[in-house]
Formats: C-alpha cells, sequence, structure tokens
C-alpha cells in the first residue's frame, strides 16, 4: 500500500528539468521580465497538474491588487476558484498553489485606510462545470474614500483556466472601474490607475475548472 513520505530533495532526482535558453522561464537579456515569483509561477503549476493529468487549472492567478498614496501603501493578493481532480471538486474563493497568505480582515482594512469594502463574496456560476466541478472565484469590490493610486497586476482575463477529461473551463476573471460619475470603465489584467474619491473598483476572480464531462456528474 502507497503512503505519503515528507517532501525531500531525493523526490526530484528521477526528474530531469530541461528549460531552452531564451523560453519564458530562461529569458535573456535585454528581455522584459516581471511577476515571475507570482503570476509565471502559478501558470507553471496549472501546466505541469495539466500535463499529469491530474487537475484541472486553478485560478492561475494571485490577482496583485496595490493603492496608496504618500501618505499609505496597501498591497493583497485575493482568492478564487481552485481547479478540480479526480474524485473532487474544486473549493470556492481559496489561494491556489503559491497563494496561501491570509486576507486583511475587512475590519481592520477600513480601520487603517481610506476605503469601504462594499463586498467581499463568492463569484457563483464562475467555477467550470464537469463531473466533479471547478471552484468558484470570488468578488472583491472597494469603495475609495480619498484620491490614490492604484494598480493591479491579474491573469486569466482573456483566456480561462482549462477543464480536464471533458471538463469546462472556469470563466475568466474581471476588474471593472466605476467612475463616481457612474462611467463603466473595463480594465485590463494590467493596469495602473489614478483613482477619485467616490470612485468604486470591482475585481471579479477566475473560476477553476472542472475534471470530467459534465453529463457523467451524478450528484
Amino acid at each position: 500500500m502507497k503512503s505519503d513520505i515528507p517532501l525531500n530533495a531525493g523526490c526530484l532526482r528521477p526528474l530531469e528539468i530541461i528549460i531552452p535558453e531564451g523560453s519564458m522561464l530562461r529569458p535573456e537579456p535585454p528581455a522584459a521580465v516581471v511577476a515571475g515569483n507570482v503570476e509565471t509561477s502559478q501558470y507553471i503549476v496549472d501546466a505541469l497538474f495539466g500535463a499529469f493529468g491530474s487537475l484541472a487549472a486553478s485560478q492561475g492567478t494571485m490577482n496583485n491588487f496595490t493603492f496608496g498614496n504618500a501618505d499609505f501603501q496597501y498591497y493583497e493578493t485575493i482568492c478564487g476558484g481552485a481547479g478540480a481532480g479526480p474524485g473532487f471538486s474544486g473549493t470556492d474563493a481559496v489561494h491556489t498553489h503559491m497563494t496561501n497568505s491570509r486576507i486583511t480582515d475587512p475590519e481592520v482594512l477600513e480601520a487603517r485606510f481610506p476605503v469601504l469594502l462594499e463586498e467581499f463574496s463568492i463569484r457563483q456560476g464562475s467555477r467550470g462545470k464537469g463531473e466533479f466541478r471547478g471552484g468558484n472565484g470570488a468578488v472583491r469590490k472597494f469603495r475609495f474614500l480619498k484620491d490614490m493610486d492604484a494598480a493591479i497586476l491579474s491573469s486569466h482575463r482573456k483566456f480561462p483556466p482549462f477543464g480536464l477529461k471533458g471538463g469546462m473551463s472556469g470563466k475568466c476573471g474581471k476588474n471593472v472601474l466605476v467612475r463616481r460619475d457612474g462611467r463603466v470603465i473595463k480594465v485590463g489584467g494590467k493596469a495602473e490607475l489614478k483613482l477619485k474619491s467616490g470612485d468604486v473598483l470591482v475585481i471579479e476572480t477566475p473560476g477553476g475548472g472542472g475534471y470530467g464531462r459534465p453529463e457523467t456528474r451524478r450528484y
């Protein structure tokens, strides 16, 4: 009977990792590089799980969000949907792979910074369908009470997290800025923003992919 063992260097000895020179994972100057630790790493993990057929893609991003001015600065990563696998569904609104940080409590956030957290909820309907369903992403909605700068660095805004074995993809994430005059502006996955007091930013994180054909689901 197989049993789990502690992770150790010997586990990797049978593996040969080939990374061609000049590739995305082995860039050469003057290639521009950024976010390898937070975004590229997520894609690598999903690619490996997908290649082995053991797990559908999770949200595949850390949804890095920063805001501030000369007096204060704030940074957080935001949870999303986990991918499904053989015999289990993905978890809703959870940090996946390298994203294991604890998010700031709403009361602490609002006490320390001039913002209102108007919504932090599960993004229903964003998970990938399948025999085992992916996890739903999250919705995080900020209202800003002072002028400030902000930035969002996020992935899977154009291409959805994949499903496996006939499972469906999770939904792409979305970033939307609602100006205080009511104008709605679609924000890309990577953007810098000049915010005015009264503006609202809505971040909808991706859902995880499903595993197995949806019609085989028994419950």
